[in-house]
């Protein structure tokens, strides 16, 4: 895991402790990087199986 990855990671993983998805500008404040980088970094996490992505919401 990359540094940007594991810092996306972290960041994902305490604001879904409150209930709260973060958003992109989140990303980008927290971490400084562009968009094109971060989603790059969330694929690799998510084809690493270290993210799991449910599109459907659950209730």
């Amino acid at each position: 895991m990359t540094d940007l990855e594991r810092r996306l990671y972290r960041i994902i993983y305490n604001m879904s402790r409150f209930r709260k998805n973060p958003l992109m500008d989140d990303f980008k404040s927290k971490i400084g990087k562009d968009e094109p980088a971060i989603r790059k970094a969330i694929k690799n996490l998510v084809s690493s199986n270290e993210l799991k992505w449910d599109k459907e919401k659950k209730e």
